[in-house]
């Protein structure tokens, strides 16, 4: 029997995945891996690291060479080439040696496409500049870094993954950094509220924030690169990175007549079948099934499903008996900022709400371990739910140690259909260095419990309404020393019960404290008193500088 024929056009995660565990479950199948670039196989969620220094070395970022595949799982590796088109009747592709301008004809059994995406470089005037850069390979970040010196000015064009992990870098690395942002907010996949501490931490090491508002062009001279953003005001910078989102490279795929979605993205079965049975699909390029809304699309452009959807593919082509259809993606994401750290997994509440979707939403804090043992650091947790069956629907973290713990717990619930009341009843590793006996994760299942019960009525922001008593339960030094906005009554908790002369029980009452546990106390004693009471969901915290001391004691 003739060996199978199978070309991947792409390396890196999804082309590289595919063809390695091609090869582990056929030794005699002729694997050619076609990647535009020099390099078949980095890591791409690196380079930002190795800018700034702490990956030191540029090594290291090479995972798997062209002859390094040879020696390891004999596959063809034909770098600087590009797949310039299929010719599906015939089951062959055009590849172009990018070194010698010369094009060859290609056959395949299977082909499978995995391009990957492409930075947004917006049509706009000066955007041909070289000091303008964006980052997607080895090569690009060669070329930031030798564009980099210390005290040099550098402007980073949007705050999502990217775009907060080069600022962060750029001022490691000793430049003076500004971040411009289109959304009100930086790392935009959150709720604004669980962006706030990657925010006040970058203010806090000195970086430039320009939120709600954007690039319109750029100007410059020998010198300096000029920004011009839409409010009107000029950013001079020696270097600017774009990281302003990805577009998929599908091109090709569209030239051959293979069905895309919405957004260009090629469309693909549970096993990364596209249109055509013998062409598959996987990484950034695809759009993939959405676990947590059912019947959805997404795309995710991260490594971890680029690397299980090439698996999938595989395992379809070599044991189709047993292979199972690749479930789809949740979008979990975590990014650091100096010492702050941010993440999310599955929907947020405003995308919830943008969609029309019904959702609960309840927001927490707490410790990372044992506020008794030392070190503990405040965390925040918000969770997303259906109101009718109780699933969690999406939950993020923010903090400065063991968000990325909570969010593979949250993850993993979501993946499973866990509930609310699931999540009060997780068992979790537990010693105080550790955690606590009660999780944050614990915690976020109790406070949506009891709102589903009808124990407590959350509100997200504080009211301004002169009919409305705002009610204080922190303790005065605190409530003095940071004081909530507007017309507010301090009564401390432990003095509550004892003060109910002070309220009036025609008039509606809002509670509030630290971080949220006390004003949901404080309104169980009113409601049961016969007060119409709501408590502020979450707490203060966000209000004041996540770094200073009076805000970590209980209130």
């Amino acid at each position: 029997m003739t060996p199978m024929n199978i070309l991947v056009v792409g390396g890196v995660a999804a082309g590289a995945s595919f063809a390695a565990r091609a090869r582990r479950l056929n030794e005699a199948a002729q694997i050619t891996i076609i990647e535009r670039g020099p390099d078949v196989s980095f890591a791409n969620c690196g380079l930002p690291y190795h800018i700034g220094g702490e990956i030191p070395t540029r090594d290291v970022l090479a995972v798997q060479t062209a002859e390094s595949l040879k020696g390891l799982l004999n596959l063809d590796v034909r770098t600087n080439s590009e797949a310039v088109e299929i010719d599906r009747a015939a089951k062959r592709v055009r590849i172009r040696n990018l070194e010698t301008g010369a094009d060859e004809w290609m056959a395949y059994d299977k082909l499978m496409l995995a391009p990957g995406a492409s930075p947004l470089r917006p049509n706009m005037p000066g955007i041909g500049d070289p000091r303008i850069f964006t980052l997607r390979n080895l090569q690009d970040m060669d070329r930031i870094m030798a564009a980099t010196e210390e005290g040099m000015r550098a402007v980073v064009i949007g705050a999502g993954f990217i775009g907060l992990e080069m600022t962060e870098q750029l001022q490691r690395k000793g430049l003076t950094v500004q971040l411009v942002e289109l959304q009100p907010q930086v790392m935009p996949p959150l709720d604004a509220p669980m962006a706030a501490l990657l925010e006040s931490e970058l203010r806090h090491n000195g970086i430039g924030l320009h939120l709600g508002d954007g690039i319109e062009r750029f100007t410059g001279d020998s010198d300096h690169v000029r920004c011009h953003l839409n409010s009107g005001a000029v950013l001079e910078a020696d270097l600017v990175i774009l990281s302003i989102g990805v577009k998929p490279d599908s091109e090709l795929a569209k030239d051959a007549g293979l069905q895309l979605g919405p957004r260009g993205h090629i469309v693909v079965d549970g096993f990364q079948r596209t249109s055509d049975p013998d062409i598959y699909a996987a990484g950034d390029v695809i759009e993939t099934l959405d676990r947590v809304i059912l019947g959805s699309k997404t795309a995710v452009p991260m490594g971890g499903p680029a690397n299980r959807q090439g698996r999938v593919a595989a395992d379809h082509i070599f044991m189709p008996d047993k292979v199972r259809p690749y479930p789809g993606s949740i979008g979990t994401g975590i990014v650091r900022a100096f010492e702050a750290v941010a993440g999310i997994t599955g929907w947020s509440e405003k995308r919830l709400a943008a969609a029309g979707i019904p959702f609960e939403a309840v927001t927490v804090n707490d410790s990372h371990h044992a506020t008794y043992y030392p070190g503990a650091k405040p965390m925040t947790l918000k969770i997303c739910w259906d109101p009718e069956s109780g699933r969690l629907l999406g939950a993020q973290a923010n903090g400065f140690e063991g968000i990325d713990k909570r969010l593979d717990v949250l993850s993993t619930a979501i993946v499973a259909g866990m509930t609310v009341d699931d999540l009060c009843h997780l068992e979790l590793a537990y010693a105080p260095p550790f955690g606590a006996a009660k999780d944050a994760i614990n915690l976020a299942g109790f406070a949506a419990c009891n709102r589903r019960d009808g124990l407590v009525e959350h509100i997200e922001t504080l009211p301004d309404d002169p009919a409305v008593q705002v009610v204080d339960v922190r303790g005065k030094p605190l409530a003095d020393a940071f004081p909530a906005p507007g017309k507010i009554i301090n009564i401390p908790f432990p003095m509550l019960r004892s003060s109910l002369d002070k309220l009036d029980r025609t008039r509606p009452v809002v509670t509030l404290c630290a971080f949220g546990k006390m004003s949901y106390f404080a309104a169980r004693v009113l409601k049961q008193n016969g007060f119409n009471v709501a408590s502020f969901n979450g707490g203060l915290k966000g209000s004041v500088d996540p770094r200073s001391p009076a805000k970590l004691p209980n209130p």
